[in-house]
């Protein structure tokens, strides 16, 4: 392959450390180039320096004449009183952009929800985000360099992001390097890893769950200091092998040496006795609503409408989106920080609920004490796992297995970067011991190896946990089932994330990259258009088929366990106990071709 972007004998220093040492690196054409490592180890500032936007102490980069590269950076460039069109298209006639296929996939894939003709800063800064990210990828690059490009995008803008990088070039033409965190999309895009630590860059072959196979092979030789470390990325790859949808065929690596690596190694979280003791500590009423709707009074729109939701002891649910759908209200429904417009919701007697949240109020009012204080101050000890592999950790094991260090124990909790804030904040959480956990975006502000060793700890926590991420490895990997908040109503997806993509993407939209770029539709109403006492009825069907697939995936969750649980010598009652899940497939297939028609009448 030949060669277009490198740097050789990469030094960088800052006043009080050396980022990098002697590094050599190459991008060659075909390259799909992830970039992961420990926050503050310099994944940025390597690709700052290919982009030639930051000088290195010593050393030089390369590039091969004639090469165009595109760079997405953290910083928001776009002037507040440019419009979206011209920040994307420039002044580019509408009929040379609108004949082009890559812009129209582009707008319709990231801003189709966004005023063609408003002004950037009218835009939330997530809003701008994507702007930013659309005017990138109309452009022709022949290498794109992107730092963080999946920030301020929901699952469907993740997915689309995933498709259009695959699809943009020939599989031996153009290059890609990106810095994310996010694990399913490293997967999903990259076929090399480059690791930064330690001063320098380590390369691995494949994606994500590639790498973490040949980090564990190195792990193993290393020393003792290690162990633990090694321990948890051993953990990683067998919910990679084991648990992460839709990966049986993906990983580019050797499969045997997977399996020998993890044949001892046992399932992520021991699910039957966390319901067990989340059930004990619990009792059999959690959290229900009954008939939930919420409208806002500002504008007087119902964002939720006729929600049914009994959320069991020990449950692990995901919640999934698009952005403005309605997540944070429903879980805010669910906490008690919003009341119902209509319907009722019932908390348990002994449920005890705790937010982590998208901000880091709660942390202000310690902002001056020690990090060592703040949490000596709640209790001397947390348990971890449960029956024989229980153990109990003081405050200060806790603390190192979130990554802080001896010395930053004694920090300041306002001197704390936003990743180690974010991990103060959710241990603190797990050390007032609630019963339920609600996670709104947890993964704000933190590396892959934090994003581990978050979900290593969660496995064995026993309680109700539901969370709302765009992140859909760690959805995947936390979570037992997963719900989508759909036009208002909240949806059981037995087959997760992928179900919710293909439910969104079958389901026809308000805006799409026609409309959005200010061409006029067809003027034509469409002849299904349902209007009076028709649409009501229509509302009512749909909230009713959403209670009906709900009940439905409960009943199938039961049924499963029943199968598990069954003499296996008897053949005519597992029979039975199948033809009885066939049954409940056909009834859940019906339901869903009825809302899906529904659902495009309501919108015509």
């Amino acid at each position: 392959m030949a060669h277009l972007l490198g740097a050789e004998r990469l030094h960088l220093e800052f006043p009080t450390k050396v980022v990098f040492d002697e590094v050599t690196i190459g991008v060659a054409e075909g390259d799909r180039i992830g970039i992961v490592g420990r926050n503050g180890d310099g994944k940025s500032s390597l690709l700052r320096m290919l982009a030639d936007d930051l000088q290195p102490d010593g050393g030089r980069v390369t590039r091969r004449g004639g090469v165009t590269v595109g760079v997405l950076t953290q910083r928001d460039t776009v002037p507040d009183t440019t419009t979206v069109a011209q920040a994307i298209v420039g002044e580019t006639p509408e009929h040379e952009w609108a004949g082009n296929a890559r812009v129209r996939d582009v707008i319709g894939g990231l801003v189709s929800d966004l005023p063609w003709n408003g002004v950037v800063g009218d835009l939330s800064g997530g809003q701008r985000r994507r702007v930013s990210l659309a005017a990138l990828l109309v452009g022709d690059w022949d290498v794109l360099l992107l730092d963080e490009p999946t920030n301020h995008l929901d699952v469907e803008g993740i997915a689309w992001l995933a498709d259009h990088l695959k699809g943009r070039w020939s599989a031996s033409s153009g290059a890609l390097v990106v810095v994310t965190h996010d694990r399913w999309f490293l997967d999903e895009v990259c076929t090399a890893t480059w690791e930064v630590h330690d001063r320098i860059v380590e390369p691995f072959e494949g994606g994500y769950a590639a790498y973490v196979l040949q980090r564990v092979e190195r792990d193993r030789s290393a020393a003792s200091s290690e162990s633990k470390r090694q321990n948890l990325m051993r953990k990683e790859l067998a919910w990679l092998r084991r648990g992460a949808p839709a990966r049986t065929a993906k990983p580019r690596f050797r499969i045997d040496a997977a399996n020998q690596l993890i044949e001892n190694e046992p399932p992520v979280r021991d699910s039957v006795s966390l319901a067990q003791l989340a059930t004990s500590r619990l009792g059999k009423d959690v959290v229900d609503l009954e008939r939930v709707s919420y409208r806002y009074d500002a504008d007087g729109r119902e964002v939720l409408h006729d929600i049914e939701w009994r959320i069991a002891p020990g449950e692990r649910t995901g919640i999934l989106g698009a952005n403005g759908a309605g997540k944070s209200t429903l879980l805010k429904l669910v906490s008690g920080e919003l009341q119902a417009t209509s319907g009722r919701v019932k908390r348990g007697k002994t449920v005890r609920i705790a937010v982590l949240t998208q901000q880091l109020d709660e942390l202000d009012a310690v902002a001056n004490e020690r990090v060592s204080d703040v949490v000596g101050r709640l209790r001397t000890g947390y348990v971890s796992g449960t029956g024989s592999s229980a153990v109990e950790l003081t405050p200060g094991q806790l603390l190192e297995r979130l990554g802080f260090s001896t010395v930053q124990l004694a920090t300041p909790v306002k001197d704390l970067s936003g990743g180690q804030k974010r991990r103060l904040q959710l241990l603190l959480i797990l050390l007032d011991e609630p019963n339920v956990l609600i996670l709104d975006e947890p993964t704000n502000d933190l590396d892959t190896d934090m994003l581990a060793a978050m979900e290593d700890l969660l496995d064995s926590w026993p309680g109700t946990l539901l969370v709302v991420s765009h992140d859909r490895y760690l959805m995947e990997r936390v979570t037992d089932q997963q719900y989508g908040v759909l036009g208002g109503a909240l949806r059981h997806l037995p087959r997760g994330v992928e179900q919710y993509l293909e439910l969104r993407k079958a389901a026809p939209h308000a805006s799409g990259p026609v409309r959005a770029a200010g061409v006029a539709p067809a003027a034509s109403a469409s002849p299904s258009a349902l209007t009076g006492a028709d649409r009501r009825g229509a509302e009512k069907e749909v909230a009713a088929a959403d209670r009906k697939l709900s009940r439905i995936g409960a009943d199938r969750a039961a049924l499963d366990e029943r199968i598990a649980q069954h003499d296996q010598s008897d053949y005519e009652g597992l029979i039975a106990l199948q033809r009885q899940r066939a049954e409940l497939d056909a009834q859940e297939e019906e339901l869903e071709s009825r809302w899906l028609e529904l659902s495009e009448l309501l919108e015509g």
